[in-house]
C-alpha cells in the first residue's frame, strides 16, 4: 500500500501548521514556503470541515488534494467568497479502484479551478488544468504539482524527474 494523506496549499501571512492544527488536520508537517505568502504543507488527516475553516480563519482561497495510497487525488478548494470545487486526479487508477467517474464531472472541475484561481488574483492555464484532470501518472503527486502550476500559483514548480540513480555514486 502506498501513501495516503494530503497536501494543503493556501496564501497565509503566518505559517500554516498552527492554523491547520487548529481546524482539524493531524500530523501537520511543516509548511514550504512557495512565493507570495502562499505556502504548502502535507497532512495525514483532515475533518469534513477542515478546508472551509481554515479559508475562513485565513480569509484566502486554499487547494487540499486529498491522496489514496498515492494513486489518486480528491481535489477540494475553497474561497473566501463561498466558491468551491471538487475533481480528481489519475482517473484510470480511480476507475481501476471503483471510484465512479461520473462523480467528478471533468468540465465543471475545469470552470471551478478557472473560477478559484480567478478568485485567488492568479492566472489559471484552461487547457493544463483539463490536461491535469484527465492525466495519468504513476504518482497521484504529479498531477498535483502540475495542477497546482496550471492555477498559475506563485512559486509552483513541478517535480523533479528521478534522478536518485548514481546520485551517491562517486
Amino acid at each position: 500500500m502506498g501513501d495516503s494523506g494530503g497536501s494543503l496549499t493556501s496564501r497565509s501571512a503566518t505559517g500554516l501548521r498552527g492554523l491547520m492544527d487548529a481546524v482539524g488536520f493531524d500530523d501537520v508537517d511543516e509548511a514550504e514556503a512557495l512565493a507570495d505568502g502562499w505556502q504548502v504543507s502535507d497532512f495525514a488527516e483532515a475533518r469534513p470541515r477542515s478546508l472551509g475553516d481554515l479559508v475562513r480563519r485565513t480569509g484566502a482561497p486554499a487547494v487540499m488534494v486529498t491522496f489514496l495510497d498515492s494513486d489518486i487525488g480528491f481535489v477540494e478548494a475553497v474561497t473566501p467568497g463561498g466558491g468551491t470545487w471538487e475533481g480528481l486526479l489519475n482517473r484510470t487508477m480511480a476507475e481501476s479502484y471503483g471510484i465512479p467517474l461520473e462523480q467528478f464531472p471533468v468540465e465543471p472541475a475545469v470552470t471551478g479551478a478557472l473560477a478559484w484561481s480567478t478568485a485567488a488574483g492568479l492566472k489559471g492555464d484552461e487547457e493544463l488544468i483539463r490536461k491535469t484532470l484527465t492525466g495519468s501518472a504513476l504518482f497521484a503527486s504529479e498531477l498535483s504539482a502540475l495542477l497546482s502550476v496550471a492555477l498559475g500559483i506563485p512559486g509552483a514548480q513541478l517535480p523533479e524527474p528521478d534522478d536518485d540513480e548514481g546520485d551517491d555514486e562517486e
